[in-house]
Parts: C-alpha cells; sequence; structure tokens
C-alpha cells in the first residue's frame, strides 16, 4: 500500500492575463512527469470580468486542461479553433512548437459566472520532444464517468473501478478526478514503477495504511502525515495501490505517472532537456518559425 511521503501545500499567483490559479510550491521539482498543476479558480467573474491567457507559445511538453465551471474557448498557428465546456477535456501535445491563446467564450465574458478548471503540465521524454503538435478533446458526454457507493469519478487518463480513458498519452499517465462522500472508501491500483500523488481541492481525505513511510528530514520509524486537507498536494511512496478514506465530503485529483530520468532545462512555455535547445525555442519563436516546423 502507499502512503504519504510528503505534503505540499498550496500558494496563489497571477496568470496569463491576471487570472488567480492556486498552485503547489515547487513544482517542476516535485515529481516527474508532472511540471504543473494549477487550480484555475474557483472565481466569480462580474459581466467583462473574466480574463485568460492570451497568445503566447509551447515546446517540449503537453498541457492538459480540465473545465469545470464556466466556458473557455481556444485557437493556435495550426488553425484550430474549439471551446470548453464544463467537464470538458483538452489534452494538448506542444510537440516541437505551436502558439494558441486561452480566453474566456464570448458569452461568459458578456455574462460573467462562476470558472473553475485545471490546467496540468506533463512533460514528454527526449524522444517525443519534437513531435508533431495534436489535439485531443473529449467533450464531457465522451469523457468516462462511474459512480458506486459513494464515490463518482471522472477517468481523464488511466483506469478507476472498471472504466477507462479513451485518451492517448505518449507515457503511461493516470488522472481521475474523484468525489467522495463522508466516510466511504476507495482502493485505487497504481502500477508500481509510476510516481503517485493526490491533490485536495474539496474536503479532507486519509490514506489508509499500516506502513510507517519516510518524511524528509524526519528519520525512518517516524509517520508521516497521512490526512490531506484542501489546497493540499500529498507525495505518495511506492507500491501498487492507495487506499483513501473521506473525512468528510471530499474533491480531489489523482495522478501519477513515470520518472523520466532525463535533465530538464526550462524557461518560461518551453520544456526541453538542454541549455542549447531552450536557446533555440527562444530563437524559433523570435523568428517566427517555431511553429513552422510541424511537417511530417
Amino acid at each position: 500500500m502507499r502512503g504519504v511521503i510528503e505534503i505540499v501545500p498550496t500558494h496563489v499567483v497571477r496568470e496569463g492575463g491576471g487570472f488567480m490559479v492556486r498552485r503547489p510550491f515547487r513544482m517542476g521539482k516535485v515529481m516527474s512527469p508532472f511540471l504543473l498543476i494549477d487550480e484555475m479558480g474557483p472565481v466569480d467573474y462580474g459581466p467583462g470580468e473574466a480574463k485568460g491567457a492570451p497568445w503566447h507559445p509551447h515546446r517540449g511538453f503537453e498541457t492538459v486542461t480540465y473545465l469545470l465551471d464556466g466556458r473557455m474557448r481556444h485557437e493556435d498557428s495550426e488553425g484550430n479553433i474549439g471551446e470548453l465546456n464544463p467537464g470538458d477535456v483538452q489534452w494538448m501535445t506542444a510537440g516541437r512548437g505551436i502558439i494558441h491563446c486561452e480566453e474566456p467564450h464570448e458569452e461568459f465574458f458578456r455574462t460573467g459566472g462562476k470558472m473553475h478548471g485545471f490546467q496540468i503540465w506533463v512533460n514528454l521524454p527526449a524522444a517525443n520532444k519534437m513531435m508533431k503538435p495534436r489535439y485531443q478533446e473529449v467533450p464531457v458526454s465522451e469523457s468516462p464517468v462511474v459512480e458506486q457507493d459513494g464515490i463518482w469519478a471522472r477517468v481523464i487518463a488511466g483506469e478507476c473501478m472498471g472504466k477507462s480513458s479513451n485518451i492517448d498519452t505518449k507515457i503511461p499517465i493516470t488522472l481521475i478526478h474523484v468525489k467522495m462522500e463522508k466516510d466511504v472508501s476507495l482502493v485505487q491500483q497504481i502500477e508500481s514503477n509510476l510516481n503517485g500523488m493526490i491533490y485536495v481541492f474539496g474536503g479532507e481525505i486519509s490514506i489508509e495504511n499500516e506502513i510507517r513511510v519516510r518524511k524528509h528530514p524526519m528519520p525512518f520509524g517516524i509517520e508521516a502525515k497521512q490526512q490531506i486537507k484542501d489546497g493540499e498536494l500529498a507525495l505518495l511512496s511506492e507500491g501498487g495501490e492507495i487506499n483513501i478514506r473521506s473525512k468528510s465530503s471530499s474533491e480531489f485529483l489523482i495522478l501519477a505517472g513515470p520518472e523520466l530520468n532525463e535533465p530538464i532545462e526550462r524557461y518560461g512555455p518551453f520544456v526541453m532537456n538542454t541549455r542549447e535547445e531552450i536557446h533555440q525555442a527562444v530563437l524559433d519563436y523570435q523568428n517566427g518559425t517555431l511553429a513552422n516546423k510541424n511537417e511530417e
């Protein structure tokens, strides 16, 4: 059974055109392959107040946008235009380069309302960093959901309670949105060779196990905190499954992926393996060729 080895708190920062996100400290240095976990909102916008992320580039990783409330639209340098509504998922593989914008939908901007969702950055292995960009858009009607015994789960990637996602990932990824009523339990299988995390954004849960795990800088034999509250990211120990119990009505994400064991060079919206590759990405963006190298 997996246990909690560390609790990472969150802080609030401004992104894009000035919208607020809740982000775990030290993201990018926490657990491969996840580079960023941004909880967008929840925030209630008045008419004309909603903000987004104007045109900006990406190279070398994937962005996963999952909308819970509100309405957004996106457009990119390859001519793709689309929108996101509550429950929709957009899995964008930036690969060797894309320039896009993510803004509130025009109707939502006029009327205002509640905006809430997530954007998660997933690193790509060196072998895939310069692949052709692609989108996988999964509307809420096609997003796998399972409900049983006081548990609701949307399977964005991976598998939960017999339901599997049809998202194609370059590396094994688990990403599950879970809601639990008070005092119910979920045993979630995670391959033992994957890193695991849980991000709680409502209520409180506990990780039930009988092992004693290490929590740096504590020595072995001191049990780490096994309760995870709203606004906390829990890093999990090794193991093949997690036994999660809800201390109250709760809501959280389960995330898992492999340790890539590759160097990371990161500069703003570019995530590569060497400083030279970062310099090339910046140069390509400045001379207008970053999004023009997308031939097969």
